[in-house]
């Protein structure tokens, strides 16, 4: 099996992108998410907070950082006799909380670091905040919650597909999401705030060996014991709450990739969706479960690597393409870009190099079916009719043959 670098054709490294973007007369704008290019200042003072669409399911969501060490496997980046450290979250249906504050899209200290990596000193202050209410109480109904475990790309964070996360909690899963350390922005609650390190290889089956731990930690919370090595309260009702039984992971870019290497090594999860992965290195072994693609940049059609990855999908399987969806249109990316721009007075164009032409809203709504109608179907057996077919209420997404 071939090893692909981390600064693959998919997860280039910052600095080239910034030189990249600079000849291409972008300037040193990216927006919040996309750690391309630096901001520019804001052309009046007092932005706006930038914000997330709501989720549009029937519960309020929930959710709860954890602080985790798998005691399997060293860390010898962090020194003898550590063990790798990860900072995750669970989002969840939640009852109705007054008074809870709602969850950041990043803490603040790991915001800082990747504001000043790209280059400009944004106020942090300007970070969008989440639907979640940090703690709130469990929706419980007599049934455990199924699981969705997510993976972000590289030089990512773990929220950076919350449009998607915490739709699923508000129609009823439990979505467990991870800062795959070195190769993301997080911070611990010590305060130590560790960011991408070029020096620290990370591969899709480093992300996929994180996913594992996570299917650990949710056997525990399922078991009614808390994983967080801190020993800090949980959630009223979370113990307990969580099926191991029907487990699903999503991921993007690397992400992705990771899905399908953790579906091949461990039968415990039951479907994955690859948002937009290259599968690389190349994956020549089969795989019985059920499998999603949505796809933009990398495709079939465009890579061998993914091509290959297609004929050995023996189970249920789905490729879908969005009509103007390039790799970040599908994410958090499609509408803080756009609002970004419009505090830096980006044009379209430029808005558009980095979303594509696909409608923000748009594309917040496929986001928000498409991923949900395929947990559905595979975790909670619910059929419907939108991953059928072509649907006139997405006339812009074509099932790839």
């Amino acid at each position: 099996m071939t090893t692909t670098p981390v600064t693959s054709r998919t997860d280039m490294t910052r600095r080239r992108i910034l030189a990249t973007a600079a000849a291409a007369g972008l300037g040193a704008t990216v927006p919040l998410g996309v750690p391309r290019h630096a901001w520019a200042a804001p052309a009046a003072p007092g932005p706006a907070r930038l914000t997330l669409p709501a989720p549009t399911g029937p519960h309020p969501v929930g959710t709860v950082p954890l602080h985790l060490v798998d005691t399997a496997r060293p860390d010898p980046v962090a020194g003898p006799g550590r063990h790798r450290e990860l900072m995750a979250a669970v989002w969840y249906p939640a009852r109705t909380a007054a008074g809870l504050p709602r969850a950041p899209w990043m803490a603040e200290g790991a915001l800082r670091a990747f504001l000043a990596d790209v280059g400009f000193p944004l106020d942090p202050a300007l970070g969008p905040l989440t639907a979640g209410l940090t703690g709130a109480p469990v929706h419980r109904t007599g049934h455990r919650l199924p699981v969705v475990v997510y993976s972000h790309g590289s030089a990512s964070h773990r929220g950076d597909h919350t449009v998607i996360v915490q739709e699923l909690a508000s129609h009823g899963f439990a979505v467990v999401t991870v800062d795959h350390t070195y190769d993301t922005f997080t911070e611990f609650p010590d305060g130590r705030v560790v960011t991408p390190a070029a020096d620290v290889p990370m591969y899709p089956k480093d992300f996929a060996a994180d996913l594992r731990f996570l299917l650990d930690c949710v056997a525990e919370l399922a078991a009614g014991h808390n994983p967080d090595v801190d020993g800090r309260a949980l959630p009223p009702g979370l113990l307990g709450a969580l099926d191991p039984r029907h487990v699903g992971a999503f991921g993007w870019s690397k992400g992705g990739t990771a899905t399908a290497l953790t579906m091949l090594a461990d039968r415990r999860v039951s479907a994955g969706l690859g948002i937009d992965g290259p599968m690389q290195p190349t994956i020549t072994t089969d795989l019985d479960r059920p499998f999603m693609m949505m796809t933009a940049d990398f495709t079939r059609a465009a890579m061998p690597d993914i091509a290959e990855f297609w004929t050995h999908l023996r189970g249920w399987r789905l490729d879908i393409q969005a009509e103007g969806a390039v790799h970040n249109s599908y994410g958090d990316n499609a509408t803080l870009i756009p609002q970004a721009g419009a505090i830096l007075g980006m044009t379209d164009q430029e808005i558009q190099s980095w979303v594509g032409t696909l409608d923000p809203a748009r594309s917040v709504s496929i986001q928000q079916a498409y991923p949900r109608a395929f947990f559905d179907l595979q975790l909670r057996h619910r059929g419907g009719q939108l991953l059928d077919g072509p649907s006139p209420a997405f006339p812009e997404v074509t099932f790839l043959p």
